[in-house]
């Protein structure tokens, strides 16, 4: 049986919403799950079980699902739709030193797991600036007292 290369499916009809939940619950769960069928049967990765977990729970929510595979190594014009910034932005943070990279030939290549790596120390480092800045004391003017400054 040949793999398609990607492949939407739609949400399902009503008839099917309680089989969705059903297996929602037994994937998401604790225990480890093993796919059984009358050739035998195998255990589910973490990895695919998280990535069926999404899938289910975006189905349940009446979502269209795709799945697409990638290459794990990328262009620079890939990686930077993936982070939805532009290629030239993308290459500084390259040349900064923000994203690791190698250079085979001329071109730049991006390992697909250094850019969601990126995005979420983006998004952690940007929490804290947030978290800090929160935290920080704005002086109250003395002669403020009527809640009017005077600028002159």
């Amino acid at each position: 049986m040949a793999a398609r290369m990607n492949h939407t499916v739609l949400p399902p009809g009503a008839d099917d919403r309680d089989l969705l939940t059903a297996l929602k619950y037994v994937i998401a769960g604790q225990d480890d799950v093993t796919i059984s069928t009358p050739e035998g049967s195998a255990p589910l990765p973490d990895s695919v079980r998280r990535l069926l977990v999404d899938a289910v729970t975006a189905l349940d929510r009446g979502q269209a699902v795709t799945v697409e595979p990638h290459r794990t190594v990328l262009t620079t014009q890939e990686a930077a739709e993936l982070l939805g910034i532009t290629r030239p932005t993308l290459v500084r943070l390259l040349e900064a030193g923000k994203i690791p990279y190698s250079s085979p030939g001329r071109h730049r290549r991006v390992e697909l797991a250094d850019v969601p790596a990126f995005r979420q120390h983006e998004r952690a480092r940007r929490g804290q600036v947030f978290e800090e800045m929160a935290h920080e004391e704005t002086p109250d003017p003395g002669d403020a007292a009527d809640g009017f400054v005077s600028t002159r």
